[in-house]
């Protein structure tokens, strides 16, 4: 957890043994942030070392004129910028490794966020054989260093030239992961239970493509709301038990799991229409 925690040592830690990582360099003061930033140029990424998450704690410099509203934005926090990746797709692989030290990826999924808080993840993701098990061998070579136990979530970008790269490591079941209740014989919640007890881990293969998507509460609006209801065949909601809503708070998700007729697209499809069937109101309205 010590080197997880703060994204910097995070990064290190990774590059130290080898695991693809973007360019990242510490900063110490605004002089210094002005001074580094030449090396990477724009846009920029700088971001804080601890207790980030959701794009919090980040700010994307496009230009020099953005450098000392950036620094102000962090506060005062300990910093580190990183090059900003032109990637083509954000993706995860959820990989567990237990007390005896075996290690288990599920297949890579695709994710796919809105004002940098996840809002679909597509299991398993649109991408080539090649990139598939890419991803898993960065994964499981991630777990092999970190020699932790429990089930981790480890997000990568998919470059445009198809290199992947760690975005970041999160030492617990993943949001990316909730798909693998309605499309894995072992769902990432089982699998963290037999990782650190040092059971046998379980089957990882998706037996049905599954789309995730998030209910977040929406903008304007924060307080006590009436329940989320869906009946519809082969669609699976959980809802969080979140008494209150607020702008942007993950209050439940959905699964979406297909038929052995259906395609991707034609979940996707099924996803835009059962979207637009929630609300989250208030609970007098």
């Amino acid at each position: 957890l010590q080197i997880i925690q703060d994204k910097f040592t995070q990064k290190s830690f990774l590059s130290e043994n080898n695991i693809p990582v973007a360019e990242f360099i510490e900063i110490e003061s605004l002089s210094d942030l002005q001074n580094k930033i030449k090396n990477f140029g724009f846009p920029a990424l700088l971001k804080a070392r601890r207790d980030a998450y959701d794009g919090r704690g980040n700010y994307k410099i496009n230009s020099e004129s953005e450098i000392s509203k950036a620094f102000e934005f962090i506060g005062n926090r300990a910093i580190f910028l990183e090059k900003f990746v032109d990637f083509k797709m954000e993706v995860s692989v959820i990989v567990a490794r237990n007390t005896r030290g075996e290690i288990s990826a599920y297949p890579i999924v695709e994710n796919i966020h809105e004002e940098n808080i996840l809002r679909m993840t597509i299991a398993p993701a649109r991408v080539s054989f090649a990139i598939s098990e890419k991803a898993k061998q960065i994964a499981t070579k991630t777990m092999e260093v970190l020699k932790g136990a429990g089930v981790f979530g480890i997000e990568m970008f998919v470059t445009k030239n198809d290199d992947i790269l760690i975005n970041e490591i999160a030492p617990r079941v993943h949001n990316s992961g909730h798909h693998t209740l309605e499309s894995s014989k072992t769902s990432q919640f089982e699998q963290h239970l037999r990782a650190i007890l040092g059971l046998e881990l379980g089957d990882t293969t998706i037996l049905h493509p599954t789309i995730m998507y998030n209910i977040l509460g929406p903008r304007g609006f924060q307080g006590k709301y009436m329940p989320v209801k869906i009946d519809e065949e082969n669609v699976f909601l959980k809802m969080y038990g979140k008494e209150e809503s607020k702008p942007k708070r993950k209050l439940g998700h959905f699964n979406v799991v297909s038929t052995e007729s259906q395609s991707i697209p034609q979940l996707l499809e099924r996803i835009n229409n059962l979207k637009n069937q929630i609300r989250i109101v208030p609970e007098n309205f």
